[in-house]
C-alpha cells in the first residue's frame, strides 16, 4: 500500500510542479483539496455521516493544522526547487517521523532503525552540501514541510488506532479545504479550463495516494512504513527528467541512494524479525497447547 502510495503522490507533486508555474502554490493547494473531498465525497456519502465519526476530534483538528503548514511549503518548495531534490530532502520527513513515533507513540526503535534515522540525515546532508555556496533558500522550506508531514503523519498514525481510514481522510479533505481557502484567496487568479483539468488530476491523485498511504500506517508500525516512502525518488527523478528536463546532480544521486539502500536493509531486518518473531510465539503455543 505504501508502494503504491509513493508512486501516486509523485505523480501528483510532478502536475503540481507543472501547474505552479502560471498559478500561484498557495491557489494549487486549495484546489488539490478541494477536488481531493469532490473524490472522496460519494464514499463518504455511502458511509453516511457515522463514517467520519471520530473518538479524538482534536486531534482531527490537529492533523488538519499540521497538514495545511506542510501543503503549502511543500507546493511552494515544489515550484522554486527540482522535483527530484526537493523529493530527496523531502526524505527528512521519515527522519522526523521515526524520532517522533519513538517519543510520542511509544514504538520501539531498535540498533538498526536508529541506524537509518542516522544514515537518512548524513544523506541529506550530502544533497543539501551546506557551507560549500550551493545551498537554496528554497530547500529550507522543503524540510519545513517535511517537519509538517511528520507530525501530520504521527497524528494518523495515533488516530489509526481508534477511527476508521474514511473518518481520517474524510475529516482532512474536509479540513485542509476550509484551511487553505483564505490564503488562496490572497494570491487568486481564475483559472483556465485545461487548469482545472490538471487541478482535477492533482485532487484526484492526492486522495488515492492518501488513501493508500493511511491504510499503510493502518496495517503496520510507523517506524516500519516510513523507509518505504524513500522510493519517491525513483519515481520523481524519472518525471522530472522526462517532463521537465531536470537531471538531479550526482550528489542527489548519492545522498538518495544511501537513504534509499540503508532503508530497505533496515526494512529487510524488520521483516525477518517479525518472521522470527511469529516462528517463536508459534513454539510458545504449541507448548501451552494453545
Amino acid at each position: 500500500m505504501m508502494l503504491g502510495a509513493t508512486l501516486v503522490l509523485t505523480s501528483m507533486h510532478g502536475a503540481v510542479r507543472y501547474v505552479s508555474a502560471a498559478m500561484h502554490p498557495f491557489e494549487v493547494a486549495f484546489f488539490r483539496n478541494l477536488f481531493g473531498l469532490l473524490t472522496v465525497m460519494p464514499l463518504l456519502v455511502r458511509g453516511g455521516w457515522s463514517s467520519l465519526r471520530s473518538e479524538h476530534p482534536w486531534w482531527q483538528l490537529l492533523r488538519g493544522l499540521f497538514g495545511l503548514c506542510a501543503m503549502l511549503s511543500w507546493f511552494y518548495g515544489l515550484s522554486v526547487v527540482p522535483l527530484a531534490e526537493a523529493t530527496a530532502l523531502s526524505f527528512s520527513a521519515a527522519i522526523f517521523g521515526s524520532i517522533g513515533a519513538a517519543l510520542f507513540l511509544g514504538e520501539r526503535m531498535r540498533l538498526r532503525r536508529w541506524s537509518a534515522v542516522v544514515l537518512g540525515f548524513a544523506g541529506a546532508l550530502i544533497i543539501l552540501r551546506p557551507g560549500i555556496g550551493v545551498f537554496q533558500p528554497g530547500a529550507l522550506v522543503v524540510i519545513l514541510a517535511s517537519l509538517g508531514w511528520a507530525a501530520a503523519l504521527l497524528t494518523v498514525k495515533f488516530l489509526s488506532r481508534s477511527d476508521g481510514v474514511l473518518a481520517i481522510v474524510g475529516w482532512s479533505s474536509i479540513l485542509l479545504t476550509v484551511f487553505s481557502l483564505p490564503p488562496a484567496l490572497f494570491v487568486w487568479t481564475t483559472p483556465s479550463v485545461d487548469q482545472l483539468g490538471w487541478l482535477l488530476l492533482i485532487g484526484t491523485l492526492a486522495t488515492l495516494g492518501h488513501l493508500a498511504m493511511t491504510t499503510a500506517f493502518k496495517l503496520a508500525d510507523a517506524t516500519a512504513v516510513f523507509p518505504i516512502d524513500f522510493t519517491r525518488l525513483l519515481w520523481a527523478s524519472v518525471i522530472g527528467l522526462v517532463e521537465f528536463g531536470e537531471w538531479p546532480d550526482r550528489w542527489t544521486w548519492i545522498g538518495g541512494s544511501l537513504i534509499f539502500g540503508s532503508t530497505v536493509y533496515i526494512a529487510y531486518r524488520e521483516s525477518l524479525h517479525r518472521r522470527q518473531g511469529c516462528r517463536t510465539d508459534g513454539v510458545r503455543a504449541g507448548q501451552t497447547g494453545g
